[in-house]
């Protein structure tokens, strides 16, 4: 079940966030994170363990996919496809009319993920991340 994150889920979603990410946002980045209006946090729950989350913003018709993430023990079983027709939806419902994202450039397996959901490959931000430095893929689904 995909549904929308609660305070009890903070410290799962955290405990996902050190698994999934070199650069992982803190404790603290994440409590706020649930309290902003902008932001929208889905969680994926299955078996009363939350498995995975995603988290991303709507502002003036167009979306941003801050982060997907599936707890390393539970990948390659569609639950970040889960995440991804939650948040399509989600998305047609508010309106939006399109959607972007960063990707790590050696992230092969997101960008075939996101290409599967229609997202195009837009341009490169040039050593986006760190730990380590690398290049961004910039991502786009015109959902109009």
């Amino acid at each position: 079940m995909v549904r929308e994150m609660r305070p009890e889920d903070v410290l799962k979603v955290s405990d996902t966030e050190q698994a999934c990410f070199s650069d992982p946002w803190s404790l603290e980045t994440i409590k706020e994170g649930i309290e902003s209006p902008f932001d929208t946090w889905l969680v994926l729950e299955e078996d009363g363990a939350v498995k995975g989350y995603c988290v991303f913003r709507i502002i003036a018709g167009e979306a941003e996919l801050f982060r997907i993430a599936i707890l390393p023990e539970y990948r390659g079983g569609g639950l970040a496809k889960k995440l991804m027709e939650r948040l399509a939806e989600y998305s047609k419902e508010k309106a939006v009319t399109s959607i972007f994202l960063e990707v790590r450039e050696s992230n092969k397996i997101a960008i075939n993920l996101y290409k599967s959901y229609g997202f195009q490959e837009e341009g490169i931000r040039k050593n986006y991340y760190q730990n380590p430095s690398e290049n961004a893929v910039i991502m786009r689904n015109n959902l109009i």
